[in-house]
Formats: C-alpha cells, sequence, structure tokens
C-alpha cells in the first residue's frame, strides 16, 4: 500500500467525521438525509457528464451499492437519534472493518502480512473499545440500548456496500465514472423514501429547505470523501482502506466533545493512541 493511497485515505477520513458530525447537528433525521443525498444527485450528474457511463458488467453492482448505502444511510441517522455521535461512529465503523477484513479474507482471497493483520485488529479492537466506554447518562436505558441495534445493523449495511463497491470498482476499471452513477442513483431515491416516510409529507419540503446549507454541504463533503475510498479500492486491499478509513472515529471522538458536549475521557485518549498504533502497524506492513 503506497504512501500516496495511505494519505489519501487518511483525508477521507477527516472528511468523514466532518459530514457525519453535520448529519449529526441537523435535528430533523429525515431531512438531513434528504438534503444530503439532494448534493449526491448535483454531484453526481456533474460526474457523469464528466466522467461518462460505467462499462455494463459494473452495473449489478452500481445498483446493489446504492441500495445497500441508501439503507445505510436512513440507519446512520437514525442512529443518531437515539445515542452519542461518539458512541455510535466508532460501534458502527469499527464493526464493519472486522466484517470487510473477514469477508476479503475469505472470500476475495486478499493476503495480508501479519503486521497488517495485527493493525487491521488493533484499529477495530480500539474502535469497538471506543464505543463500549461509558462517557454519557445516556449509557443505560431503552434509548441507548435502541441506538447501539441501530448501529449495529450501520455497520453490517457499512461492510456490505464496502465489499460491493471494492469488487465493482475493480470490475469497471473507471473508478470516478462508477461513483458518480452510484452517487446520482441515491441522490433520486433517498428523497422520495424520506418524503414516503415522513409523518407530514406536505410539510416536507419546507424541513428539508430549512437545513439545506449544512445539509448540502454535508453531501458534498461526503461524495468526495467516498470518492477517495471508492478510488483507493481499485488499487489496494479493501481491508487495508478500510481500516484506515475508519480512523475518522478518533477525529469524531474531539467533534463529539467540542460541539455536542461530549466527554472525552483518558481512557477514550488512550485508546485513540492506540488506534495509531494500528495504522503505523498497517503501513510498515
Amino acid at each position: 500500500m503506497t504512501l500516496t493511497v495511505t494519505a489519501a485515505v487518511l483525508l477521507a477520513a477527516v472528511l468523514h467525521s466532518v459530514w457525519n458530525a453535520l448529519a449529526k447537528a441537523i435535528p430533523d433525521r429525515l431531512a438531513s438525509s434528504s438534503m444530503i443525498a439532494l448534493a449526491y444527485l448535483a454531484s453526481g450528474l456533474v460526474g457523469a457528464a464528466v466522467f461518462g457511463v460505467p462499462p455494463q458488467q459494473s452495473w449489478p453492482y452500481v445498483v446493489a451499492s446504492a441500495a445497500l448505502q441508501t439503507c445505510y444511510l436512513i440507519l446512520l441517522t437514525t442512529s443518531y437519534k437515539h445515542a452519542d455521535f461518539s458512541k455510535v461512529y466508532p460501534l458502527a465503523r469499527g464493526l464493519a472493518v472486522l466484517l470487510v477484513t473477514g469477508a476479503a479474507t475469505t472470500f476475495l482471497a486478499e493476503k495480508l502480512s501479519f503486521w497488517q493483520l495485527a493493525g487491521v485488529a488493533v484499529v477495530a479492537g480500539s474502535l469497538l473499545s471506543l464505543a463500549l466506554t461509558k462517557h454519557s447518562a445516556m449509557d443505560s436505558g431503552g434509548r441507548n440500548r435502541k441506538g447501539t441495534v441501530f448501529a449495529v445493523l450501520t455497520g453490517a449495511a457499512i461492510a456490505a456496500y464496502t465489499l460491493v463497491d471494492g469488487v465493482g470498482v475493480r470490475v469497471s476499471g473507471q473508478p470516478m465514472a462508477y461513483v458518480s452513477w452510484l452517487f446520482l442513483l441515491q441522490g433520486m431515491v433517498i428523497p422520495l423514501i424520506c418524503w414516503r416516510m415522513a409523518s407530514e409529507s406536505r410539510s416536507f419540503p419546507r424541513r428539508v429547505a430549512r437545513y439545506w446549507k449544512p445539509g448540502f454541504l454535508g453531501g458534498l463533503v461526503s461524495m468526495i470523501a467516498y470518492g477517495i475510498v471508492v478510488w483507493a479500492q481499485s488499487l489496494a486491499p479493501l481491508a487495508l482502506v478500510s481500516a484506515l478509513r475508519e480512523t475518522s472515529v478518533l477525529l469524531a471522538g474531539v467533534i463529539g466533545a467540542v460541539f455536542f458536549n461530549e466527554k472525552f475521557s483518558r481512557l477514550r485518549l488512550g485508546l485513540t493512541a492506540v488506534a495509531v498504533a494500528g495504522i503505523a502497524a498497517i503501513q510498515l506492513g
């Protein structure tokens, strides 16, 4: 895994934590998902015009990933409704690292060195430990348990679309065309689903418009971040890209403490340092 790819994925991790914080900051979850998706639609249209259409053999992967990422976005915003940002985020991302690594090495015949496997294990273990750290009053009670369930489902969805895209982008050979159409499809479907789910459908467009600035910005940042990840997946093992990408959780803890008044304990600081050691092991491997 080259230093350029590693640096690019780490940049994507920073961008990913930023757009997740923007999603958390919008109190209306359906409006948040819709506005992010409309940014996908606008960006996808531009990307499709610039990069063209991906090869026919990659279309099943594009459609499958769009469906999985639609489920993911709705699960993610629902998770944020029931639990802290700094609990949901590491649980979902840490679980995804483990699932992607297991599937990629078992079914896709990806080979990792001892140090790479050790680094992935350390990163995933640190992220899951961050999620299990009791850091808020919400760590007991039905609402938080519900948030944990949705976070686990979110992690499973992340792993599924990561694997689909990892194979699909290699089949297509055109990462930017692939990701442009992927976001274009999501941008068409997600707002319609959210509108359908809204309790007051007539007022829903006004609710979406109310949060258009942070929502649209979050969508743009999200697309850039995932575009980098899809490009990296065409060049490097999926398990390594997934582990590096999920280091966005490190910054998420800081964001949760600064902007959402969530505690950042010494234990969380120590686990963050351990995760950094895992990143170093991945690169050295």
